[in-house]
């Protein structure tokens, strides 16, 4: 994990600074801040960012406008601080292409126990491609290629953000079967506090928009009323 680079971005100083402190406290080096959405963008074209904690309130642009140009150029993970609790603002920052968020104020630590759960997860993802001889996941429409962490639909390969593979990725190797919306969130995202059911909501239709040919109609990612969500794969 310590060798993993994480840009905060937020125009209040002090809130960079408790960030970082906590941090580099939990062991993390490669940190980076910036303090307006021009710099933020200036430090994405020069370095290989993992992580990106984005106060969504920037003075020269939100970091709503800004979520878009981050995922023109970086697939990382990008994780909201915002002061707006409504459903809207949530699924605003996730249909741009952010990953999970946190509301204003809150506890340094959760943001390090996010982080950390994240690159737990990828680094667990990582060892396990490596373990498994099965490196390709083909539903016909659409295929994953674990070895390149690639989506292809229709032999095209379709752009998909971290946490929306990741998703998809762990739900391909469970064909046919059920899981809650808990469930996914302790597999896929590493914890179950601190986050709402739209995080699994809003990400399934994120899969919808890419594998589906009517994600309104879903032939492969389907809903099981009452229990969760199944991936279905002909046997």
């Amino acid at each position: 994990m310590e060798n993993k680079s994480i840009l905060l971005v937020d125009d209040e100083k002090a809130i960079v600074k408790m960030i970082e402190m906590v941090l580099r406290k939990e062991g993390f080096s490669h940190i980076y801040t910036a303090h307006t959405a021009t710099d933020a963008l200036a430090i994405l074209e020069k370095n290989s960012i993992d992580m990106i904690v984005l106060d969504v309130m920037l003075p020269d642009y939100s970091g709503f406008e800004l979520c878009p140009k981050i995922r023109a150029i970086s697939n990382a993970y990008i994780l909201f601080l915002t002061a707006k609790v409504s459903d809207l603002d949530v699924l605003t920052g996730f249909a741009i292409g952010g990953d999970d968020y946190v509301t204003k104020p809150f506890n340094p630590l959760e943001i390090a126990a996010r982080i950390k759960a994240h690159f737990r997860r990828t680094s667990s993802v990582e060892i396990s491609r490596i373990l498994n001889k099965k490196k390709q996941y083909n539903f016909g429409r659409f295929l994953i290629d674990e070895d390149k962490g690639e989506l292809f639909v229709n032999g095209q390969p379709v752009s998909c953000p971290t946490q929306v593979y990741l998703l998809l990725l762990y739900l391909c190797k469970h064909p046919n079967k059920v899981f809650s919306k808990s469930e996914l969130l302790e597999a896929v995202w590493g914890f179950t506090h601190y986050v709402d059911d739209n995080t699994v909501s809003v990400h399934v239709r994120r899969i919808r928009e890419r594998i589906e040919e009517d994600p309104s109609q879903p032939q492969f990612l389907l809903t099981v009323r009452g229990l969760g969500y199944k991936l279905v794969q002909e046997k």
